[in-house]
């Protein structure tokens, strides 16, 4: 049965509102939840780094299960594993368990959210087309992301209330539930359209083809390879100054036990995620081209990290996570617009499944990089080396608008 491009949309904003309510129960308080079942600051972000690795190591086998078995598919597993490794995170929390078991309960956090990442995008950008949508992805993926912001907002304040009422584990618990929930929504409104799933010939041989083709179309075109290989820099950046935000804040706050401003850390990034979306129309007419938007959103970002190094206070920490936030909000709907102009509809969600390996794979080596850095130096010395990282991205993106129009 066919669907208009308004069911498809709202289908893909419930589901979007589920999955990050979801998951930001935790978000404000995951490093803290790591912190407390024993493992220190570089193991902490070691486990992060395991979870970063089993995306880039699944990333390619699960987008080839949506490129095979459909989108709706790899949506359904993803969601069904991400809750049942969340209930083992609880275990383990409940048992100050090993690194090792953090590290493997990571890497299976890492596969629920590798069956996302390509395929979720790829069903919303299939179906609006079939469904005869002929406007621009920008809007979409923005009031997606104003979505996401505000499922963001009340997950993370939610989250750091109730681990401030009860206990950091309830948070987690939360998640799994929801999870469920969002399970069956998907399970009645989601439909592969304008995509027909094929069995492939066999695992191997499917992923070898479809693999090779990521690679032509991924790393052979220009524009798309110079924006891929910035990937990693800006991914592996972003998730350790989100996370490392945490402790941080409570560092200069003076209270260890105040998780409410891990929440609020969190629910100012959301603010700023809700702004930045509402921002992508004005932000994106003021120039001709999407990688000029992305080159200056990029270098206001890195500054912003980078003077974390230098007002080690909680007030003028929370207002430069305010504008790193902002920027990196208005830069993501900007950067899936400008991907998916440039990705052939069959392989896409693979192509994007490749994008996000390059930026796991990134974040697999970095994060526990600079977790190391806090250890041994201090916070704001690792917010200054992720400046220093994160500036590597900007040539890469200047490269691309070399070789591309846009």
């Amino acid at each position: 049965m066919r669907q208009s491009s308004e069911t498809v949309r709202h289908t893909y904003y419930v589901l979007t509102a589920g999955n990050t309510l979801a998951a930001s129960l935790i978000w404000g308080i995951n490093t803290l939840f790591l912190l407390d079942a024993g493992l220190t600051n570089s193991e902490a972000f070691g486990a992060n780094a395991f979870f970063t690795a089993g995306l880039a190591i699944f990333e390619v086998p699960t987008g080839v299960v949506a490129d095979t078995r459909g989108r709706r598919a790899s949506y359904l597993l993803g969601t069904v594993c991400l809750m049942f490794s969340t209930l083992l995170y609880l275990v383990l929390w409940r048992t100050r368990a090993s690194f090792s078991a953090w590290a493997a309960v990571s890497v299976l956090l890492g596969l629920g959210f590798s069956f996302f990442s390509g395929a979720f995008e790829a069903w919303l950008v299939d179906a609006m087309t079939a469904s005869g949508y002929e406007g621009k992805l920008d809007p979409v993926f923005a009031k997606g992301q104003i979505v996401e912001g505000i499922a963001m907002l009340a997950g993370s304040v939610g989250g750091g209330a109730v681990a401030q009422a009860t206990n950091l584990g309830v948070p987690y618990l939360l998640r799994a539930i929801l999870l469920g929930i969002t399970l069956v929504v998907a399970l009645i409104f989601m439909r592969d359209l304008g995509f027909q799933p094929t069995p492939s010939r066999s695992p191997l041989q499917e992923m070898k083809a479809i693999l090779g083709r990521s690679l032509h179309y991924g790393l052979q075109k220009g524009p798309v390879r110079w924006i891929m290989l910035s990937g990693p820099f800006m991914t592996g950046v972003s998730i350790y100054a989100f996370y490392a935000m945490q402790p941080y804040l409570l560092q200069l706050y003076g209270d260890a036990h105040a998780y409410w401003v891990a929440g609020l850390a969190a629910a100012i990034v959301a603010g700023a995620q809700i702004a930045g979306g509402l921002l992508v129309p004005t932000f994106v007419g003021k120039f001709r081209r999407r990688t000029s938007a992305l080159l200056i959103g990029m270098v206001v970002s890195t500054g912003a990290v980078g003077m974390l190094a230098f007002y080690p206070s909680f007030w003028p920490a929370l207002a430069l996570l305010v504008v790193w936030g902002l920027m990196f909000s208005a830069l993501t709907p900007v950067r899936q617009a400008y991907l998916n102009a440039l990705l052939p509809s069959k392989e896409r969600a693979t192509l994007l499944s490749f994008d996000s390996l390059l930026g796991s794979g990134g974040a697999a080596v970095i994060q526990p990089a600079l977790g190391r850095v806090a250890d041994v130096w201090s916070y704001p010395t690792s917010y200054a080396a992720s400046a220093v990282v994160q500036v590597l991205a900007v040539p890469f993106v200047w490269m691309a608008r070399r070789a591309g129009d846009d």
